[in-house]
């Protein structure tokens, strides 16, 4: 019974496809043996109403309604693990090529991944052993970051392309379909996790830099909605079926359980990251404004910042290959373009996040090729208001032991003239001043003291923040100044400093 069944089935297809060209019987019989008798009769269906001849597989191959026919009946008729092994088997017989771009995504993948590894290292190992800066909550997160793209890499190489990735789906097993479904599930939930944990990161960068109180508060809200859209995006993610193995199970169609649009989650999924870096990008675009730089000197700060706008540029490509994503009928083959450019939206936002890292490690490796323009910050100066206080003032001043920690400067109290009183005189520094190197406007009043020196911001040559001096002064701080009365106490007095913007940008 079975050998009859075997002589019928190869009389329909050979009527049905023809002899191939070149192929051997053996071979042929081979190919015949596997199509499903569901996808034959729809084969033999088909080619009554189609103008090629019955032994003319070549026009077959190339009639697109004797295809789109044969496919439809094998869609209604066949189960889908039968509708692909008709699939594979009339390629076969068309001869169609073989399409794998699996040796592709694997070279991109494991490069990208390991320059992203050694720029993370590299940062957090500067920092830790060639500085005096503790870690920050942007280098943490890009840390975290790094540990969610380790095991993405490798369940991409091990998993995802081993098992079909770049691949027409109908050339796999049943197995090899079920272990990429499930590949591509895991991938789904690490991917969300590292885009918010990625602008997490960012945004405790922009929070080191930016001190004013009301970008902030922007700042700030915008951590709370990356928090809440990346969360919700891993939780809709991991019960988007029921049960969740029906994540993997379901391409078979046998029922069983029930998912919401998958692909409706990765489109909303996209969208918002993408207005979301967009908004991240306008936020240090913003405080341009507060630096009284030229125009030229603006662009090359705003700049430092617009690299970033290529991990949105590659959110966008991306977003265009869920187009093909959605109505797939193909997932191993068209999840190609949704895989590659996810990992190269990642990997190359890890790659900008460590730049102003970077940059700082070539200015201590070679500083006159990349320190050429960097202005230090013991330049930079900010005002505060003049305090004057009388020699009685002084005394009660003195009386209330105040003490200085800083700076002794000798001023006469004797009368001056009045060219002395106009003049400006640089005051007699024993010590040096542990914040300021630079005095402004010392002048000596018969009345008392008229002292003021500037006092720049703190910040360290070997943080990232050093690239943009956008740091303020606090309204509130209080930074002391010390007085020695010539025959008299040593007096101090604290005064609150007016902020003015640097004169130079901390940027390269």
């Amino acid at each position: 019974m079975r050998s009859i069944l075997r002589l019928w089935i190869l009389w329909a297809s050979l009527l049905t496809l023809g002899l191939a060209a070149g192929s051997s019987s053996s071979a042929l019989t081979e190919a015949l043996e596997t199509l499903p008798a569901c996808a034959l009769k729809c084969l033999l269906t088909a080619v009554q109403s189609s103008s090629c001849g019955a032994t003319d597989l070549a026009c077959q191959c190339a009639d697109p309604e004797y295809v789109s026919s044969a496919e439809l009946c094998v869609m209604n008729t066949c189960t889908v693990v039968e509708m692909l092994s008709a699939k594979n088997t009339t390629q076969t017989m068309c001869q169609a090529p073989i399409r794998n771009k699996t040796v592709e995504y694997n070279a991109v993948s494991t490069t990208l991944m390991a320059i992203a590894c050694i720029f993370v290292l590299v940062r957090l190992g500067y920092k830790k052993f060639f500085t005096q800066i503790d870690l920050g909550l942007d280098d943490w997160f890009i840390f975290l970051t790094l540990i969610n793209c380790v095991p993405s890499a490798v369940i991409n190489v091990s998993l995802l392309s081993y098992n079909g990735l770049g691949r027409d789906i109908w050339t796999l097993t049943p197995d090899q379909i079920t272990d990429f479904a499930r590949a591509f599930f895991i991938i789904t939930l690490l991917y969300f996790s590292e885009v918010f944990v990625l602008k997490l990161s960012l945004l405790f960068f922009y929070l080191r830099i930016f001190p004013g109180r009301g970008i902030r508060r922007v700042i700030l809200c915008t951590v709370a909605f990356d928090v809440l859209f990346g969360v919700g995006f891993i939780v809709t993610a991991l019960l988007q079926c029921r049960p969740i193995s029906y994540n993997w199970t379901n391409w078979r169609g046998e029922g069983g359980g029930q998912c919401i649009d998958i692909s409706a989650v990765a489109w909303a999924n996209a969208a918002v990251s993408i207005a979301l870096d967009l908004f991240m990008l306008g936020i240090p675009l913003s405080q341009l404004r507060e630096l009284k730089l030229h125009w030229k000197k603006k662009i090359g700060v705003a700049l430092m910042f617009v690299v970033g706008t290529f991990v949105t540029i590659v959110s966008i490509i991306r977003l265009a290959s869920l187009v093909e994503f959605r109505e797939s009928t193909n997932l191993s083959w068209d999840y190609f373009g949704v895989s590659m450019w996810s990992t190269v939206e990642i990997t190359i936002g890890i790659i900008c996040a460590c730049m102003p890292s970077m940059r700082l490690i070539l200015v201590r490796i070679a500083p006159k090729v990349f320190d050429s323009t960097l202005i230090r910050p013991s330049r930079y100066y900010y005002n505060r208001k003049s305090k004057s206080i009388t020699l009685s003032q002084a005394a009660r001043l003195a009386d209330k032991g105040k003490s200085s920690q800083s700076t002794e400067t000798d001023v006469s109290s004797g009368p001056k003239s009045a060219a002395s009183r106009n003049s400006w005189l640089p005051p007699q520094v024993r010590t040096s001043w542990r914040v300021s190197r630079s005095a402004h406007d010392n002048r000596i009043m018969a009345e008392g003291v008229l002292f003021s020196r500037a006092v720049p911001p703190e910040l360290n040559e070997e943080d990232e923040g050093h690239l943009v001096a956008m740091d303020t002064l606090e309204p509130h701080a209080n930074y002391r100044t010390e007085v020695r009365i010539t025959g008299g106490e040593t007096i101090s007095r604290d005064s609150t400093p007016e902020p003015r913007s640097p004169q130079h940008p901390n940027f390269v």
